[in-house]
């Protein structure tokens, strides 16, 4: 005999967990108090944008933007390829909802990239530069 289940699923109800976590100072790498919505978002950004990608057993693989092997490639390949690692890498917050606005600058062997995060909380400008 093959046991049966007894789960109603058309009950099951989705509720959303806050997005409240730790005020992390960059200065000191202190835990500094509370954030929640924007403000813990921008933090998640600065923090994904900020760790290189399979680097860090601690996190998954999904975690991170990978940048290293971008060093020494030509420029036309840079720009599009680290629009797309960036949008990969934030959009997997299901707090992100896109991220455009994608601006470039070039000065010796570092790219800067600005664009626009939009968050269910609100845009937020942000900036990644990465050696080339």
């Amino acid at each position: 005999m093959i046991p049966g289940s007894t789960l109603d699923t058309t009950r099951i109800e989705l509720t959303e967990v806050p997005s409240k976590t730790f005020k992390l100072n960059a200065n000191t790498n202190r835990i500094n108090g509370t954030i929640d919505e924007l403000e813990a978002v921008k933090q998640a950004i600065y923090l994904r944008l900020n760790t290189e990608k399979y680097d860090y057993i601690i996190y998954s693989w999904n975690y991170g933007v990978e940048t290293k092997d971008l060093f020494g490639e030509d420029i036309t390949y840079v720009y599009p390829e680290l629009q797309r690692r960036i949008t990969e890498a934030l959009t997997q917050d299901d707090r992100i909802n896109s991220v455009d606005a994608f601006s470039y600058e070039k000065v010796k062997n570092k790219v800067t990239l600005y664009f626009t995060v939009h968050t269910k909380f609100g845009d937020v400008d942000s900036e990644k530069e990465v050696d080339i």
